[in-house]
Protein backbone atom coordinates (compact mmCIF):
# COMPACT_ATOMS: atom_id res chain seq x y z
CA UNK A 1 0.00 0.00 0.00
CA UNK A 2 2.76 2.48 0.92
CA UNK A 3 4.56 1.74 -2.36
CA UNK A 4 1.41 2.51 -4.35
CA UNK A 5 0.99 5.85 -2.59
CA UNK A 6 4.66 6.72 -3.12
CA UNK A 7 4.39 5.88 -6.83
CA UNK A 8 1.19 7.93 -7.14
CA UNK A 9 2.84 10.91 -5.43
CA UNK A 10 5.90 10.58 -7.67
CA UNK A 11 3.69 10.53 -10.80
CA UNK A 12 1.82 13.62 -9.55
CA UNK A 13 5.10 15.47 -8.88
CA UNK A 14 6.38 14.52 -12.34
CA UNK A 15 3.18 15.78 -13.96
CA UNK A 16 3.43 19.06 -12.04
CA UNK A 17 7.09 19.45 -13.04
CA UNK A 18 6.27 18.71 -16.68
CA UNK A 19 3.34 21.17 -16.70
CA UNK A 20 5.58 23.90 -15.27
CA UNK A 21 8.27 23.17 -17.87
CA UNK A 22 5.78 23.23 -20.77
CA UNK A 23 4.27 26.51 -19.58
CA UNK A 24 7.72 28.06 -19.17
CA UNK A 25 8.56 27.05 -22.75
CA UNK A 26 5.31 28.66 -23.90
CA UNK A 27 6.29 31.87 -22.08
CA UNK A 28 9.73 31.81 -23.70
CA UNK A 29 8.24 31.26 -27.14
CA UNK A 30 5.52 33.90 -26.92
CA UNK A 31 7.18 36.57 -24.80
CA UNK A 32 10.89 35.94 -25.41
CA UNK A 33 11.43 35.49 -21.67
CA UNK A 34 11.97 32.41 -19.56
CA UNK A 35 9.93 31.91 -16.41
CA UNK A 36 12.76 33.07 -14.12
CA UNK A 37 13.37 36.16 -16.30
CA UNK A 38 9.68 37.04 -16.11
CA UNK A 39 9.61 36.50 -12.34
CA UNK A 40 12.60 38.83 -11.90
CA UNK A 41 11.33 41.46 -14.34
CA UNK A 42 7.89 41.45 -12.71
CA UNK A 43 9.38 41.76 -9.22
CA UNK A 44 11.52 44.74 -10.24
CA UNK A 45 8.59 46.40 -12.01
CA UNK A 46 6.32 45.84 -9.01
CA UNK A 47 8.83 46.64 -6.27
CA UNK A 48 10.84 49.39 -7.92
CA UNK A 49 14.59 49.87 -7.94
CA UNK A 50 16.44 47.16 -6.03
CA UNK A 51 19.82 45.52 -5.66
CA UNK A 52 20.65 42.12 -7.14
CA UNK A 53 20.98 40.59 -3.66
CA UNK A 54 17.58 41.96 -2.57
CA UNK A 55 16.04 40.65 -5.79
CA UNK A 56 17.67 37.26 -5.20
CA UNK A 57 16.00 37.01 -1.78
CA UNK A 58 12.63 38.25 -3.06
CA UNK A 59 12.39 35.68 -5.87
CA UNK A 60 14.14 32.77 -4.11
CA UNK A 61 16.92 32.40 -6.66
CA UNK A 62 20.65 32.32 -6.04
CA UNK A 63 22.58 35.52 -6.57
CA UNK A 64 24.55 33.87 -9.40
CA UNK A 65 21.31 32.91 -11.16
CA UNK A 66 19.90 36.43 -10.73
CA UNK A 67 23.11 37.95 -12.10
CA UNK A 68 22.80 35.85 -15.27
CA UNK A 69 19.13 36.75 -15.61
CA UNK A 70 19.91 40.45 -15.17
CA UNK A 71 22.63 40.17 -17.84
CA UNK A 72 20.03 38.83 -20.30
CA UNK A 73 17.33 41.34 -19.30
CA UNK A 74 19.81 44.21 -19.63
CA UNK A 75 20.94 42.96 -23.06
CA UNK A 76 17.29 43.02 -24.13
CA UNK A 77 16.89 46.61 -22.93
CA UNK A 78 14.40 45.67 -20.20
CA UNK A 79 16.43 46.68 -17.12
CA UNK A 80 19.33 48.95 -16.30
CA UNK A 81 22.04 48.52 -13.68
CA UNK A 82 23.81 51.52 -12.22
CA UNK A 83 26.18 52.06 -9.33
CA UNK A 84 24.55 53.56 -6.25
CA UNK A 85 25.77 57.18 -6.03
CA UNK A 86 26.05 56.96 -2.21
CA UNK A 87 27.81 53.57 -2.15
CA UNK A 88 29.69 52.67 -5.33
CA UNK A 89 29.92 49.01 -4.19
CA UNK A 90 26.16 48.61 -4.57
CA UNK A 91 24.40 48.22 -7.89
CA UNK A 92 20.83 49.42 -8.37
CA UNK A 93 18.59 47.59 -10.85
CA UNK A 94 15.47 49.14 -12.32
CA UNK A 95 13.18 48.47 -15.24
CA UNK A 96 13.21 50.52 -18.40
CA UNK A 97 10.01 51.82 -19.92
CA UNK A 98 9.99 48.79 -22.22
CA UNK A 99 10.60 46.47 -19.26
CA UNK A 100 7.64 47.92 -17.37
CA UNK A 101 5.44 47.57 -20.45
CA UNK A 102 6.48 43.96 -20.96
CA UNK A 103 5.97 43.12 -17.27
CA UNK A 104 2.49 44.67 -17.37
CA UNK A 105 1.52 42.84 -20.58
CA UNK A 106 3.04 39.44 -19.82
CA UNK A 107 0.95 36.68 -18.31
CA UNK A 108 1.52 35.27 -14.85
CA UNK A 109 4.60 33.07 -14.52
CA UNK A 110 2.18 30.58 -12.95
CA UNK A 111 0.26 28.48 -15.46
CA UNK A 112 -2.80 30.51 -16.48
CA UNK A 113 -5.40 27.77 -15.99
CA UNK A 114 -3.97 26.85 -12.60
CA UNK A 115 -3.82 30.50 -11.49
CA UNK A 116 -7.46 31.02 -12.54
CA UNK A 117 -8.65 27.92 -10.68
CA UNK A 118 -6.53 28.78 -7.64
CA UNK A 119 -8.06 32.27 -7.41
CA UNK A 120 -11.53 30.67 -7.55
CA UNK A 121 -10.84 28.73 -4.33
CA UNK A 122 -11.55 30.16 -0.92
CA UNK A 123 -8.69 31.84 0.89
CA UNK A 124 -8.60 28.91 3.34
CA UNK A 125 -8.26 26.40 0.48
CA UNK A 126 -5.51 28.48 -1.13
CA UNK A 127 -3.62 28.59 2.18
CA UNK A 128 -4.08 24.83 2.62
CA UNK A 129 -2.53 24.18 -0.80
CA UNK A 130 0.31 26.57 -0.03
CA UNK A 131 1.00 24.90 3.32
CA UNK A 132 0.87 21.41 1.78
CA UNK A 133 3.32 22.37 -0.97
CA UNK A 134 5.65 24.05 1.53
CA UNK A 135 5.52 20.85 3.59
CA UNK A 136 6.45 18.82 0.48
CA UNK A 137 9.42 21.16 -0.09
CA UNK A 138 10.45 20.65 3.54
CA UNK A 139 10.05 16.86 3.33
CA UNK A 140 12.24 16.82 0.22
CA UNK A 141 14.80 18.98 2.07
CA UNK A 142 14.56 21.45 -0.79
CA UNK A 143 14.16 24.72 1.13
CA UNK A 144 17.59 25.98 0.07
CA UNK A 145 17.39 24.87 -3.56
CA UNK A 146 17.43 27.51 -6.26
CA UNK A 147 13.99 27.69 -7.88
CA UNK A 148 15.45 28.30 -11.35
CA UNK A 149 15.73 24.67 -12.51
CA UNK A 150 11.97 24.24 -12.14
CA UNK A 151 11.19 27.26 -14.29
CA UNK A 152 14.14 27.43 -16.68
CA UNK A 153 13.85 26.39 -20.29
CA UNK A 154 17.34 27.22 -21.47
CA UNK A 155 18.74 30.30 -23.12
CA UNK A 156 16.40 32.58 -25.00
CA UNK A 157 17.85 33.60 -28.34
CA UNK A 158 15.69 36.65 -29.03
CA UNK A 159 17.72 39.69 -30.03
CA UNK A 160 16.97 43.04 -28.33
CA UNK A 161 15.37 44.30 -31.56
CA UNK A 162 12.97 41.34 -31.52
CA UNK A 163 11.94 42.17 -27.96
CA UNK A 164 11.40 45.80 -28.97
CA UNK A 165 9.26 44.62 -31.90
CA UNK A 166 7.19 42.52 -29.49
CA UNK A 167 6.78 45.45 -27.11
CA UNK A 168 5.73 47.96 -29.72
CA UNK A 169 5.42 46.72 -33.31
CA UNK A 170 4.51 50.25 -34.48
CA UNK A 171 7.61 51.81 -32.92
CA UNK A 172 10.34 49.18 -33.43
CA UNK A 173 12.81 51.79 -34.68
CA UNK A 174 13.26 53.17 -31.15
CA UNK A 175 15.07 51.14 -28.52
CA UNK A 176 13.18 49.87 -25.46
CA UNK A 177 16.29 50.56 -23.40
CA UNK A 178 16.58 54.24 -24.27
CA UNK A 179 14.35 55.36 -21.43
CA UNK A 180 15.62 54.00 -18.11
CA UNK A 181 13.36 56.20 -15.99
CA UNK A 182 11.72 54.15 -13.18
Amino acid sequence: MAEAIEESILRALRKISRAIDLYSRKLASRHHLTGPQLVCLSQIARGGATTPSELSREVSLSQATVTGILDRLEAKGLVTRERNPEDKRRVIVQTTRGGRRLAAAAPSPLQETFAFKLRALSEAEQQEIEQTLLRVVEMMEAEELDAAPVLATGPVTAEPAEVVEFLDPDDSASSAGDDPDP
